[in-house]
């Protein structure tokens, strides 16, 4: 997900370990992804078609 990330926009995305086997994504503060609350891992077009909106 970072590398799509990257290669799309040009930045690196800070990663932040956590336990409890959480992943999610937020932006500017704005969840945009939870794992958690999915219960699932997002398909790369669920990241980033929110991030290409924000752009």
């Amino acid at each position: 997900m970072a590398a799509s990330i990257k290669k799309q926009f040009g930045v690196t995305p800070v990663l932040t370990e956590s336990s409890g086997g959480v992943f999610e994504v937020t932006v500017d503060g704005d969840l945009i992804f939870s794992k958690k609350k999915e219960g699932r891992f997002p398909e790369d077009q669920e990241i980033l078609e929110p991030l290409a909106e924000r752009a």
